[in-house]
């Protein structure tokens, strides 16, 4: 049986590395529809949508919203594993 921490751990993991990719994806030209990209918003679009309506991006085009959801997935995996351990 795996451990509540490695798969809280992990999940928050994943969920780093797709906003990281997310991130670099805003700065270069790319299909949005490819296969890969296709998956990578899938998954980060529910973790930024949330702070998107709340912060809009500013006049300059700069999304922080990114910031938000990093910080956003520490408190809720922290939140977890003191909960479940």
């Amino acid at each position: 049986m795996i451990p509540v921490y490695t798969v809280i751990k992990t999940a928050a993991q994943l969920a780093h590395i797709s906003l990281f990719i997310r991130v670099i994806l805003s700065w270069v030209p790319h299909n949005r529809y490819h296969p890969f990209i296709d998956v990578i918003y899938r998954v980060t679009d529910p973790m930024l949508l949330p702070f998107q309506r709340i912060i809009p991006a500013n006049r300059m085009g700069i999304d922080l919203s990114p910031i938000f959801a990093f910080i956003g997935i520490q408190i809720l995996e922290s939140f977890l594993l003191q909960l479940f351990l």
